[in-house]
């Protein structure tokens, strides 16, 4: 009997590819060069750019640990937490080739006391823990270059 359960779906649609690699999906200023994420829906922010030709593309797989810190406590809602709450890091990651700060959580088992600044890190789905809702869906994260999944 063929499965009736769909595949899992991303938590934010629209913000990644769940393909291999996995990418952010950013925009591009046609006008002046400049990278955004999360997509910008109007004009370019870059204040010496006044052009509007926005196009979504998809950004740089890695890049290097810029800063991090961990989140020692349970956030408050809306963010859902594992139960027991767990600490986690947040890392901002330099990528690639866009050169921007991207913001994302760190996955799960990373000795906290390994991550180094300029270390090279890479971007992963992870589906979203059974005892979280919703459970099952896809997110995106950041993990130290050739780490084990």
């Amino acid at each position: 009997m063929p499965s009736t359960s769909s595949p899992p779906a991303p938590l934010l649609p629209g913000w990644y590819t769940l393909g291999e690699p996995p990418q952010l999906i950013g925009s591009h200023c046609a006008g002046c060069g400049s990278h955004y994420f999360p997509r910008l829906a109007t004009g370019c922010r870059n204040p010496d750019c006044s052009d509007s030709r926005l196009e979504d593309v998809p950004l740089s797989h890695n890049g290097r640990l810029w800063s991090f810190t961990t989140a020692s406590y349970q956030p408050p809602a809306p963010y859902v937490a594992a139960e027991p709450f767990v600490p986690f890091a947040l890392a901002a990651v330099e990528l690639e080739r866009e050169r921007m700060i991207v913001l994302g959580q760190v996955v799960a088992g990373v000795d906290l006391d390994t991550l180094r600044i300029g270390m090279a890190m890479e971007l992963v789905i992870e589906p979203v823990p059974a005892e979280n809702e919703p459970a099952g869906r896809l997110l995106w994260k950041w993990r130290p270059a050739g780490a084990a999944p």
